[in-house]
C-alpha cells in the first residue's frame, strides 16, 4: 500500500514511512529509546534503502547500520547475561 505525498506525484510506501518514523525517533531521542524489535526492523529497512546514487548518504547508512548492530548486540548480550 502506498500513499500520495506532496505535489511531486511521488508515492511513499508504508516501509518508507516506517523507516522515516523510526529514524526520526533515533534523531530526536537516540538509539537507546528503541526496543530490540524496533532496532531489528530499522536495520532491515535501512539495509533495503538504496543510497548508491549519493556517496555521502551511503557512508551515513553504513555508519548508522554499525551503530544499530552495536546496540542490538548490547541488548542481546544483556539479555543473555542478565544485565
Amino acid at each position: 500500500m502506498t500513499c500520495s505525498m506532496g505535489n511531486h506525484g511521488r508515492e511513499i510506501s508504508n516501509e518508507d514511512m516506517e523507516r522515516v518514523t523510526l529514524l526520526h525517533i533515533v534523531t530526536q531521542q537516540g538509539l537507546k529509546t528503541l526496543n530490540l524489535e524496533q532496532l531489528k526492523r530499522l536495520e532491515k529497512l535501512v539495509q533495503k534503502k538504496d543510497y548508491d546514487h549519493n556517496p555521502k548518504a551511503a557512508r551515513s547508512k553504513s555508519k548508522l547500520l554499525a551503530k544499530i548492530n552495536t546496540r542490538i548486540y548490547e541488548l542481546e548480550e544483556g539479555s543473555i547475561y542478565g544485565s
